[in-house]
């Protein structure tokens, strides 16, 4: 389902009967969607005719149809008229119109059904880039308290606001902080159908001016791009209604959320760094607005109640300032319970590096690098497989990208490594200049030397490339696979994933120096 009403709607009608629901994000493909049903034993699909993107209509049904074709057992389907007139669409055997269906039960009330705290709410299926998708599982009383707490410990959420988070509900973040969190609450949440630079560039602020929007909740890459097209997009609109703002879905560098509390927040409002992944339910490590000092470029420390550390290989903590692996070592309400019908793969994707089964410790490890300070402010570097071993030295992307980002005239930038005769992985940058910037030999030279002034001469990159755009999922992460496959000169990886996959091509046109 897209981002249209009904969506919500389902979610909570299923959480009402006590049906666990598993949201499948709408610009995954067919294929993706059979995945998921035959996966989880799926009775059911709510999906929709269609959606508009860009003010285009698009079929979604179509899609939908195909995907049905390739699952392996019976399904009733309820297809959503959301485009009215602008696509005619036919319904199978097994398939029914909503609206037909809530005249049909007009005015009919259902009771809720009791749940225990530990029965299934839903299935977050992560999004499969590599290897079989994982069902992560949440449950009723764990995972609603924790969204709850933290909708209103973190992001300030009381009942008279109009609160924005402008993630898609096919995520965990717009499960957790649009639907479940902010609506346990009783607050005003906003969604949105569509991009945020359709039909102009100001689109988002336009939203938050008209309907006096009081929190915003939005991920580090629309920062960067708001960036990219400059501050005179905000500076059009009375944005004085909000009262916080927040980041989530990586880490964000100095650089942006400066700008962010500059241009956003006019420097009134608390800017709150978040970290937690689907498999937390909901935030382990931020700032809470009004108590902690804001640190740009670091999350924070860990929200009362979770006990996050920093270690080493060996599972000791590092020295302040030192980089290590982030741990969480006691459990918290939100956290997943199993993935789906795979025990085995939970214990070894998340517990086996650092637990002690046989004296019955168990270490969460989410894969992440990261610092902490004198502080115990904890600094999330990324992922522990984005590290380029350069001569023997471990450098972290998060921090190259952080350091490229710095320079002026650079608007995002993502790091890989390149295989090297000499030093085994070189460093390859990735660049997108701001308006009004060339990507020309004096901007390479400043980004070189920004580098190496932050980290030092052995994280100087091999080659700094400039691009219009750079390869993304429809979530937009950015694919660094691709980026890698081109700088060793591979054969390219799939790119089906790709919400812009035509720029793969001109990149690697660009290293090829054709």
């Amino acid at each position: 389902m897209p981002m249209i009403p009904e969506l919500p709607v389902a979610m909570l009608a299923c959480a009402r009967i006590g049906a666990p629901h598993s949201v499948v994000f709408a610009g995954f493909s067919a294929d993706a969607l059979a995945t998921r049903m035959n996966s989880a034993d799926s009775e059911y699909l709510v999906t929709c005719d269609g959606y508009y993107r860009r003010g285009d209509p698009l079929n979604h049904k179509d899609k939908a149809d195909e995907g049905l074709g390739d699952v392996d057992h019976g399904v009733e389907t309820v297809v959503v008229d959301r485009l009215d007139d602008e696509l005619d669409h036919d319904l199978d055997d097994g398939q029914h119109d909503y609206d037909d269906l809530i005249d049909d039960h007009a005015g009919a009330e259902v009771d809720p059904v009791t749940r225990d705290a530990e029965d299934m709410l839903f299935l977050m299926y992560t999004s499969g880039t590599t290897g079989k998708p994982k069902g992560v599982k949440h449950t009723t009383g764990g995972y609603l308290s924790y969204v709850s707490w933290t909708s209103h410990a973190v992001l300030d959420i009381e009942p008279e606001d109009t609160y924005w988070c402008s993630a898609d509900i096919g995520w965990i973040t717009g499960h957790s902080y649009i639907v479940y969190g902010p609506l346990a609450l009783g607050t005003s949440t906003v969604m949105y159908e569509g991009t945020p630079d359709y039909p102009e560039k100001d689109r988002l602020w336009e939203i938050v001016d008209d309907y006096d929007v009081t929190q915003l909740y939005t991920a580090p890459t629309a920062i960067r791009a708001f960036m990219k097209w400059g501050e005179e997009y905000p500076e059009r609109h009375d944005l004085s209604s909000l009262r916080l703002l927040g980041t989530v879905g990586e880490p964000i560098n100095p650089r942006a959320w400066k700008w962010y509390y500059k241009h956003i927040g006019d420097e009134s409002c608390p800017v709150v760094d978040t970290w937690w992944q689907t498999e937390t339910g909901g935030m382990m490590i931020t700032t809470l607005p009004g108590v902690g000092e804001m640190k740009p470029g670091s999350a924070g420390p860990p929200l009362p109640g979770i006990s996050a550390n920093v270690v080493d290989m060996n599972g000791d903590d590092v020295q302040p300032g030192e980089a290590g692996y982030l741990t969480v070592d006691q459990p918290w309400p939100g956290m997943l319970r199993t993935l789906y019908r795979n025990d085995d793969r939970f214990i070894s994707e998340y517990w086996q590096e650092y637990s002690d089964s046989d004296a019955d410790e168990w270490v969460y490890f989410p894969e992440d690098g990261a610092k902490i300070d004198d502080d115990g402010y904890i600094t999330v570097l990324g992922r522990v497989d984005d590290v380029i071993n350069v001569s023997g030295h471990r450098l972290g992307t998060m921090e190259l990208e952080s350091a490229i980002v710095g320079v002026e005239g650079v608007a995002e930038a993502a790091v890989v490594g390149g295989d090297h005769e000499i030093k085994g992985e070189a460093v390859y940058a990735y660049v997108i200049t701001e308006d009004g910037y060339e990507g020309d030999d004096d901007l390479r030279a400043r980004i070189v030397e920004g580098v190496e002034d932050a980290i030092g001469p052995i994280a100087r990159p091999e080659a700094v490339i400039f691009s219009p755009e750079l390869p993304k999922t429809r979530s937009g992460k950015i694919m660094r696979r691709l980026l890698e496959d081109i700088a060793n000169g591979d054969e390219l990886g799939n790119t089906s994933t790709l919400r812009n996959p035509e720029v793969v091509r001109d990149i690697e046109k660009k290293v090829g120096g054709d």
